[in-house]
């Protein structure tokens, strides 16, 4: 295998497919990176068997010549050295050479690496998913939606199911769930689709998967293809290929958790109600004692208040914009609450509680589709 390829691009695609590299594998191939030449381009692919990441360079685009292929072929690199290698390397070419017994030598100017690569027949081969569901949906709404749920998914693997983001899809409207059992953050969005009637639910997408997917694509409205199966999740676009396994098991029945009604309802300004929660958590030691303490006072104060016994208490009143219904006092966990805040995208948010030993509701005042369930803090 012999070809020369703009290093940019190069260097571009190397780390993408590398996010999907992980060094604790069970299957040493999969430390690797496989690099594959043909009369089309170059294809890279990283996969650690959950995730799989493909990216392809053609040999030209935009009138722009990207490779030139000497001879086709392809190999298997070992990703942690590779991906610094190419990072580096001193001109804006690569030439790829791979001799007998897969020695490979990189070059680029004066610069001159030769690497022991492994057999590529050894790399498994990546899933051939039947495209039945399939829809569209814009980039950067699809890196809102993972931003605004993927923080609220759980870290502990007791209940593995959890630490996935539940995806359904109902007349042409995706719903996004994350829940720890503490905090719930949902997301609603309209996609396109040529499938009449396309409805699933229980797509459960891990929370990392997501995460790393939201690393690579891009910020614009350019329409991302989304390919669901039993228990693989496909992401395409252009000269990209991002696969996930699903999730086993099913996910908890959401609808039910959230109230359908409130017994009081307090209108604030986010980023005040933020800082002031920041300010109320800064003397909470090692960030173990999140509990923060909210009570009504009438004409149209709240007053928030959190206690650390060994160094003090922080009080603080802070003018509503508009408070309806009973008098409250409930205590919560005031870091799941700033997760929530942070993403919050409206200047306003309508806080629904209905009583101190049930989950409460904050939604942006200015829109529907998304919505945080907390549960209160029992702090006797």
């Amino acid at each position: 295998m012999q070809f020369v390829i703009n290093r940019d691009y190069f260097v571009h695609s190397v780390q993408h497919v590398s996010k999907a590299i992980s060094s604790r594998t069970t299957i040493p191939i999969l430390t690797g990176i496989k690099i594959v030449a043909d009369h089309e381009g170059v294809t890279l692919t990283g996969s650690d068997s959950d995730i799989s990441i493909e990216c392809f360079i053609p040999i030209e685009e935009d009138d722009q010549q990207l490779v030139q292929i000497i001879e086709e072929g392809s190999i298997v690199l070992q990703a942690k050295f590779f991906t610094e290698i190419v990072k580096k390397l001193p001109e804006d070419k690569v030439e790829i050479i791979v001799q007998d017994q897969f020695s490979t030598t990189l070059r680029s100017g004066s610069s001159v690496f030769n690497l022991n690569g492994l057999d590529p027949e050894e790399y498994p081969r990546l899933p051939q998913i039947e495209e039945e569901n399939i829809f569209q949906i814009q980039n950067d709404l699809l890196k809102n939606i993972i931003r605004q749920t993927g923080f609220a998914v759980s870290t502990a693997e007791t209940r593995p199911i959890l630490t996935g983001v539940n995806w359904q899809v109902d007349n042409g409207l995706l719903t996004c769930t994350a829940t720890d059992s503490h905090r719930l953050a949902m997301r609603k969005a309209t996609i396109e689709t040529n499938i009449d009637g396309l409805n699933f639910s229980n797509v459960v997408i891990p929370g990392k998967s997501l995460s790393e997917l939201n690393k690579i694509i891009e910020d614009n409205s350019e329409l991302l293809n989304i390919v669901v199966t039993e228990n693989q999740i496909l992401f395409k676009s252009k000269n990209l290929l991002f696969f996930s396994r699903l999730l086993d098991g099913n996910y908890p029945a959401t609808n039910n958790m959230i109230p359908q009604h409130s017994k009081t309802e307090i209108y604030l300004e986010t980023k005040g109600f933020l800082q002031a929660i920041e300010r109320a958590l800064l003397l909470s030691r090692d960030g173990k004692n999140n509990v923060v303490n909210l009570k009504t006072l009438g004409d149209g104060e709240i007053e928030i208040t959190s206690v650390t016994p060994e160094i003090g208490k922080v009080t603080e009143k802070i003018v509503t914009k508009q408070i309806n219904g009973e008098e409250l006092r409930i205590s919560f966990n005031g870091k799941n609450i700033i997760d929530a805040l942070k993403i919050i995208e409206s200047s306003e948010i309508k806080v629904s509680f209905t009583g101190a030993m049930s989950p409460f509701l904050v939604r942006p005042v200015d829109h529907e589709n998304s919505l945080h369930l907390f549960s209160p803090v029992r702090t006797y």
